[in-house]
């Protein structure tokens, strides 16, 4: 089968996905009517009328189905493609991170799901122009505006979801230091500071809660941005170096390694 930039089409009763589509496209569902469910990193998930599905190229869904009434906008669009025209995405990467984990957002405003079907619609037609003289700038730039848009729909839900109340536990109060700073507080005391206890203690909170030391909940996060972040070739490696406040590229390049098992060079070398 050939392979597209974009495809866009309505689904009735269910959606024919083509066989492994996900290691392909970044999979956008808009739902009309009626409910899909399935499966996204081991959990059980749906969405019905309202509601919107975002899957990541690579992402690990499976058993999906529809109820009989289903009806949706789906949009496929190439990962390469969407990949190599991001905008710069270091003031969203928590947003980005949230979505990887949510792939279904609930929208409150009509005006929501209005942007995203135009913005569905707007993204397939540019690329249908071919026989624009300027084709090829574009489809790049209609790229990058359709990003823009999408992130701004779901950073609005991930706003909505920071401002759920949480529980004041230890653990949970870490967890959420560390999605704020973790980009450039990578030392257990700075957390165990924040919260007025000892290294130690958050350790062994940590421990306790969910078997993983704080340590390792601040890798596992880093590690996540990270490759993020090593993913959008647009912030030469320099840049990231600098966003984490290292003091040097040797210092950012051996910590790297360390977390990924490759330094940043032959990781972006590997993707390509």
């Amino acid at each position: 089968m050939k392979k597209h930039k974009v495809l866009l089409f309505e689904g009735s009763g269910g959606i024919q996905f083509t066989e492994n589509f996900l290691e392909t496209y970044h999979t956008h569902i808009y739902c009309h009517s009626g409910e899909i469910s399935f499966t996204f990193k081991g959990r059980q998930l749906k969405a019905s009328a309202g509601e919107f599905v975002f899957w990541y190229a690579h992402s690990v869904v499976s058993h999906i189905s529809f109820t009989k009434n289903f009806t949706a906008t789906v949009l496929l669009v190439d990962e390469e493609f969407l990949n190599s025209n991001l905008p710069d995405i270091s003031w969203s990467i928590d947003v980005l991170i949230h979505t990887r984990d949510h792939p279904v957002l609930h929208f409150n405003e009509q005006k929501n799901k209005q942007k995203v079907l135009s913005n569905f619609q707007l993204l397939y037609d540019k690329l249908q122009e071919k026989d624009h003289t300027f084709y090829t700038e574009l489809t790049k730039t209609q790229m990058h505006l359709f990003t823009l848009e999408m992130w701004h729909v779901f950073a609005a839900e991930f706003d909505r979801n920071k401002r759920t109340p949480q529980s004041g536990s230890i653990y949970d109060r870490f967890i959420h230091l560390v999605q704020d700073y973790c980009m450039t507080e990578r030392e257990v005391k700075f957390y165990a500071d924040k919260l007025f206890i000892t290294p130690k203690h958050l350790n062994f909170v940590c421990k306790q809660n969910t078997g993983i030391t704080a340590s390792e909940w601040i890798q596992r996060f880093v590690k996540e941005r990270l490759i993020v972040l090593l993913e959008n070739q647009n912030l030469s490696i320099a840049e990231l170096a600098d966003m984490m406040e290292f003091s040097s590229r040797s210092f950012f390049t051996r910590y790297v390694k360390k977390l990924l098992g490759l330094t940043p060079s032959e990781y972006r070398s590997r993707l390509e």
